[in-house]
């Protein structure tokens, strides 16, 4: 049911813009950290990879993906098509969610979720692919396995009816991007240098910086409006990301002996992803053991992925998927119902169901994400090349890809 303007609350609706915004600069933020950690001659071609979600991202969400996640399919897979190209959303519609915001800043709030899902992807294969076979996979990996998973947990689906919870994205953008990534490595293969270094740690430092900033809006502002559920999930936040921070740091500096940057930075990150679906569900107390674990499970988990020879350039998979996957297995564990009463209460608090739901739904979602992007860069790549040919890779793809360099000759 639509509501009339005057019921709109004015305080949520601004802080939801903002948390749109910030969702946004999380994009560009991305393509600087992939950007930094490229080589010199890949810096364009991985982060035109980001910026072009930017746009055609927009597009899509603007024709069919805003109606297929969030118009109909009660209780299903995937909506309908009542809201193509906006249809029946006026300017002055209010949110049927909470009846506090216009529908038109979720959509858009929404829509930044839809950007940079797919972007994270691409730190995986960098300069390994194709521009071409990658605006395909674009556009098929959100319709078919974004946006089902958009609808069967925040749209009314099958595994909202089911119980199944995730706050911002833990199952929706960080599983099902990390086990993509997993499948895209394993398709594409390694490539020729593989002990290329990054080019800026500056640059990285700032996409990072980005990226924590503009995981306020991520996190905090999935509760659609400001309450005591929003400032709970925003300190969450910070408190798990520089928990893992210190201790992916004090891991790496024991073992190598040196505090690395690089490690720092990744560290933060992978706090960042792993207390997304966690955020407004599980008690401030929670927060450093769920960081702590992040910093471990995922410093190892990249450990694994280098022992096992799995070429995942920028650890997507280590970082974003088990990430993902980890903070949703602890949501089964931390979450409370006395904490947030729209949640459920985990394994600690009685919840043991509600900790197998959970575990089934990341699996299943995990499985999913990379088993369908292994068949779909297969069939992509019978109808263009996924993978550039050596010579491409040896001369870079700023160069043979896009005819461009990030630097003049001579700099950096």
């Amino acid at each position: 049911m639509l509501l009339n303007i005057g019921t709109i609350d004015t305080g949520s609706t601004g802080f939801m813009l903002l948390a749109t915004s910030l969702v946004m600069l999380m994009t560009p933020g991305l393509a600087f950290f992939y950007g930094g950690l490229a080589t010199k001659r890949n810096i364009l071609a991985i982060m035109i990879q980001s910026f072009v979600s930017l746009g055609w991202t927009t597009v899509l969400w603007v024709i069919i993906g805003y109606s297929l996640c969030f118009s109909g399919g009660e209780g299903g897979i995937i909506g309908n098509f009542d809201k193509v190209f906006l249809n029946g959303i006026s300017f002055d519609a209010v949110w049927s969610g909470n009846g506090k915001i216009p529908e038109i800043v979720f959509f858009a709030y929404q829509m930044m979720f839809a950007i940079i899902t797919p972007a994270l992807i691409t730190g995986a294969f960098v300069n390994r692919v194709t521009f071409k076979s990658y605006f395909i996979f674009l556009t098929v990996w959100q319709i078919l396995v974004y946006y089902p998973f958009v609808h069967m947990i925040w749209g009314g689906g099958l595994l909202a009816q089911w119980g199944v919870l995730d706050f911002a994205g833990g199952i929706v953008v960080h599983a099902t991007a990390g086990f993509a990534a997993l499948a895209s490595v394993l398709y594409v293969g390694g490539r020729v240098d593989k002990n290329s270094t990054p080019n800026s740690i500056p640059l990285v430092a700032i996409g990072s910086g980005l990226l924590w900033f503009g995981w306020y809006g991520f996190n905090a502002g999935s509760q659609c409006q400001v309450d005591y559920i929003t400032s709970l999930a925003f300190l969450n936040t910070d408190i798990a990301a520089s928990f893992a921070t210190i201790s992916w740091l004090a891991i790496e500096w024991i073992k190598e002996r040196k505090p690395k940057f690089v490690g720092l930075l990744t560290g933060s990150i992978a706090g960042l992803a792993t207390i997304t679906p966690c955020a407004g569900f599980v008690p401030l107390w929670a927060s450093p053991i769920i960081g702590i674990l992040a910093g471990v499970m995922c410093y190892f988990a990249v450990q694994f992925k280098n022992k096992m020879k799995w070429d995942d350039a920028l650890d997507v998979w280590g970082v974003h998927g088990v990430g993902g996957v980890l903070g949703t297995i602890l949501l089964g564990v931390f979450a409370s119902r006395m904490i947030n009463p729209a949640g459920a209460d985990g394994i600690i608090f009685g919840g043991g169901s509600f900790f197998v739901k959970q575990l089934i739904a990341v699996a299943a979602a995990s499985a999913y994400a990379f088993v369908f992007t292994y068949l779909m860069l297969i069939i992509i790549n019978k109808i263009t090349p996924v993978k550039v040919s050596e010579q491409e890779e040896k001369m870079g793809l700023d160069t043979s890809l896009h005819g461009e360099k990030a630097y003049d000759d001579g700099v950096i």
